[in-house]
């Protein structure tokens, strides 16, 4: 059976032309620093965010907590969005990994107040810890994007107190293309960022981290501490190449369907769309009938049509490059049908 699959942009496939570089690219050891391609696939991420540097790593939770145990030492604070995705969803790696607290700011719709960060920000005192590092997230997991003016706010607030600002940008090309800014735009409210090559650029596996040279070298050694020195990692960066040379704009496409989604689902009687965070790929829902989760997930299992369950009583659909607007009548047929 064909499935069509809405539970996340992380399930794409890797295009043919991935796989086909894949199979040709030159690699070498990149422990060693001499491997071409994922050399090429760093120079040409940090061109694109305006960084000195970059650093191919295996996943958006590994580059998220490689940031934070590179620019942190363990005790330190860490302020960011209560509802962010490393709060939410990276299993409290930022504990056992880098020994720090997450002091968490409460956001609207994934904003955050500049001035509740300055007021977060700790004072010197022997009774406290220190801040070390604070976190943006854009585009937001909850499907919303955030301004450059709001990240210019609060990252004029992290340099007039001196701590640096990390964005989780797993999806920067998606906030770019909602906002309709270049990506160095919103990476440049930031000292370092990260990027998955994984989700709806279709490679298969990587992540991207970028910042300042010197913090890409510290970074590099805390990547060989936490078990991502990789070897020919080059099969795996010549698919993020083409991932960034033709996949970006096809992101308005699933811009496009995830609101075409929306407004078929809207005409459902007791589905209710949350259509104040539609930015990007995704849809939220919730049903204003009885629904046993379980079983909803099943019957359209049965259908060809992969969902996951809720979650704080809200259905996510994710549209990507392999889902097109006949896979999305699909899903809103099946959806009606049980509803």
């Amino acid at each position: 059976m064909k499935y069509y699959d809405f539970r996340s942009d992380t399930v794409t496939q890797p295009t043919d032309r991935m796989r086909e570089v894949m199979a040709n690219a030159i690699v070498g050891d990149d422990v060693y620093e001499d491997d071409p391609t994922v050399k090429k696939l760093e120079a040409m991420s940090a061109e694109i965010l305006g960084k000195e540097a970059a650093l191919f790593v295996p996943s958006g939770t590994f580059g998220n907590q490689l940031a934070i145990l590179t620019h942190t030492k363990r005790g330190d604070e860490v302020i960011l969005g209560h509802d962010c995705h490393i709060v939410m969803h990276e299993v409290g790696a930022a504990a056992v990994i880098s020994g720090v607290q997450l002091r968490q700011v409460p956001t609207v719709n994934g904003n955050i107040n500049p001035s509740a960060v300055e007021k977060m920000i700790r004072e010197k005192d022997i009774h406290y810890p220190d801040t070390g590092l604070i976190c943006m997230e854009n585009a937001h997991s909850n499907g919303t994007v955030i301004s450059v003016k709001n990240m210019s706010k609060i990252y004029d607030v992290a340099k007039k107190h001196d701590i640096p600002v990390h964005l989780d940008g797993a999806r920067i090309f998606n906030a770019a293309k909602a906002l309709d800014v270049s990506p160095n735009e919103i990476a440049s409210q930031t000292d370092s960022v990260m990027f998955c090559l994984s989700k709806g650029l279709c490679a298969p596996v990587g992540s991207i981290l970028a910042g300042s040279q010197d913090f890409v070298e510290k970074a590099r050694k805390m990547r060989k501490l936490m078990g991502g020195g990789l070897r020919q990692v080059g099969f795996l960066a010549a698919a993020g190449i083409v991932a960034l040379e033709d996949m970006v704009d096809h992101l308005t496409v699933d811009h496009e369907n995830a609101k075409y989604l929306a407004e078929r689902l809207s005409e459902i009687e007791k589905v209710e769309v949350l259509d104040s965070r539609l930015d990007i790929n995704m849809v939220f829902v919730k049903f204003h009938k009885e629904v046993e989760a379980e079983h909803f997930v099943e019957t359209l299992l049965g259908k060809g049509i992969k969902i996951n369950g809720p979650e704080e009583g809200e259905y996510r659909f994710v549209t990507n490059y392999w889902t097109d607007r006949a896979s999305v009548d699909n899903l809103v047929d099946a959806i009606k049908n049980y509803i």
